[in-house]
């Protein structure tokens, strides 16, 4: 059986950032994975969220999920 056309979508980039509506891409942070007990409860909430990648590294991004 044929593969269909186009470019395929780079799975390792699909599951570490998101694309919003409007474009931007998101990503989560670093540092929420253990030693937590070390770090305020302010800083583990920051840390939850998601925060904007810059533009500078949007364009790579955007280039391996070719889908959005």
């Amino acid at each position: 059986m044929r593969r269909p056309k186009g470019i395929k979508t780079k799975k390792s980039v699909a599951k570490r950032f998101k694309i919003t509506g409007t474009g931007k891409v998101l990503r989560s942070h670093a540092g929420r994975r253990h030693l937590l007990s070390g770090k305020s409860a302010k800083r583990r909430r920051a840390l939850g969220k998601m925060a904007v990648v810059s533009k500078t590294d949007e364009y790579r991004i955007k280039a391996n999920m070719p889908s959005h």
